[in-house]
């Protein structure tokens, strides 16, 4: 009797051959194997909170997420690519630069504005290729590719390295408490102090190297279209 309690993985593996709904069918998967083992509805609804509490970090990124795709749903992309196609000599590079410049902005107060799958995807890249496709070349597949890394990558470059700015934050905390343990007491606004000219350089570098990529970029691929 005991194989009784692998009911739940029968139930998702059928659940998921007829195509039924996915939430549904983990719920029940979740409820009966709770039954068959002799916990009551009460204990399983408690261990469904305590769950969602202890991963709630996944839970606003599942959340964010479907909200994202929602926005894309109905429009974001193209919108996002038409406002940028209105400001004559904007660049993907440009774009790519001045998101940098304010991602760490943002990082140095240690507020987040969506990340990759929130801003990144749905905002500037769709940003970034209409500045091309304003100046009436199809975006190339390769250049594309290219500028989904360009723009990831300096997401990160501007979080990591303007993050520790902000006093009493997770990356400050982190470096503050390494060097407690090599025998150095450093206050945090100290750390934030002698952070800055290195954000700064970090950032600027990223930016110049993006913004020249691209440059080499559309001379390849567009120079000889008409």
């Amino acid at each position: 009797m005991e194989y009784i309690k692998l009911i739940g993985i029968l139930i998702v593996v059928l659940g998921f051959a007829l195509k039924l709904d996915s939430i549904l069918i983990i719920i029940t998967a979740a409820a009966a194997t709770a039954l068959v083992s002799g916990i009551d509805i009460a204990t399983l609804v408690e261990t469904f909170g305590q769950s969602f509490v202890a991963n709630r970090s996944m839970t606003i990124f599942i959340l964010v997420m479907l909200v994202t795709g929602t926005m894309e749903r109905n429009g974001l992309r193209e919108a996002s690519s038409a406002l940028i196609g209105r400001i004559k000599g904007a660049t993907a590079g440009i774009v790519i630069a001045a998101y940098g410049v304010i991602r760490g902005i943002f990082g140095a107060f240690n507020v987040g504005i969506g990340g990759v799958a929130g801003f990144i995807r749905p905002v500037l890249i769709p940003m970034a290729t209409g500045t091309i496709e304003s100046k009436g070349h199809k975006v190339d597949e390769n250049h594309l590719e290219q500028i989904k890394g360009m723009s990831a990558g300096i997401e990160n470059i501007s979080w990591f390295f303007c993050q520790v700015l902000f006093v009493g934050g997770a990356g400050a905390l982190l470096v503050q408490g390494t060097l407690a343990n090599l025998g150095y007491d450093v206050p945090l606004i100290r750390l934030a102090a002698v952070e800055i000219p290195v954000a700064i350089v970090g950032v600027a570098v990223g930016i110049i190297y993006y913004w020249l990529k691209d440059r080499r970029l559309c001379i390849k691929y567009y120079s000889k279209e008409k």
